[in-house]
């Protein structure tokens, strides 16, 4: 079994999922007593978070690759970075730290496109939403991306930061977010990728009349497939 390296904090609460979901899988597949191996680096949100308002990634890269060495150093045989925003800065980090990153946005594209999906909209951070590090995934594979409008997208960029990533879940934000995701519908959208690892808290597939992507576990399972390959 390879052993993964765990970024999390980012938040803590999506990281407690991603270690559950993880250990879950690798024991689904050996049975037994067998779990993951797998090594966390978690980070003060606080720290990341200033780093994100003052649009600073060049500090963030700082202090995720250096984390990605600290676990490479102890044995680690690739990285997961727990958190769909960090990815805008995946690339680089996998050019420094010279391990194989599992992507969350490639890993959500390939199963969106099993589904033969041509259209999904998409919500997370406005980083997420409006740059291109996730989007440009979904397109390499043909699939389009519907995002919500400006209002929209500020809503759910601030309760992801001051809700959901403190574990606060509250019933009229669920409701927002569900209105959100109707009118991406409306605007042909034939799936919905939960773009953030705290979103899956609040919305779940039950709560939505066309397919739901969870990126925590979507991920979770590409890095279970990575473990045991």
């Amino acid at each position: 079994m390879k052993i993964l390296g765990l970024i999390g904090g980012i938040s803590w609460v999506s990281t407690a999922d991603y270690y559950k979901l993880i250990n879950e899988g690798i024991n689904k597949r050996l049975g037994g007593l067998n779990f993951a191996e797998c090594i966390i680096y978690s980070f003060n949100y606080a720290d990341i978070k200033r780093n994100n308002d003052a649009d600073d990634w060049d500090s963030t890269f700082t202090m995720l690759s250096k984390a990605c060495l600290h676990l490479k150093e102890s044995g680690a045989d690739a990285i997961l970075l727990c958190a769909n925003t960090m990815h805008l800065i995946a690339g680089r980090i996998e050019e420094r730290i010279n391990l194989p990153l599992i992507h969350i946005a490639s890993a959500t594209a390939t199963v969106i496109r099993k589904q033969q999906l041509k259209k999904a909209g998409l919500l997370g951070t406005k980083f997420t939403m409006e740059r291109d590090f996730f989007t440009s995934k979904l397109a390499a594979q043909g699939i389009e991306t519907i995002i919500p409008g400006s209002d929209d997208r500020q809503f759910l960029h601030e309760t992801i930061f001051e809700e959901l990533g403190r574990g606060i879940l509250k019933n009229e934000t669920r409701q927002r977010y569900l209105t959100i995701i109707d009118s991406l519908i409306k605007e042909g959208a034939e799936g919905i990728i939960l773009g953030c690892t705290e979103i899956p808290l609040l919305i779940q597939q039950q709560d939505v009349r066309v397919p739901v992507f969870d990126t925590t576990r979507i991920h979770a399972e590409a890095a279970v497939d990575f473990a045991l390959e």
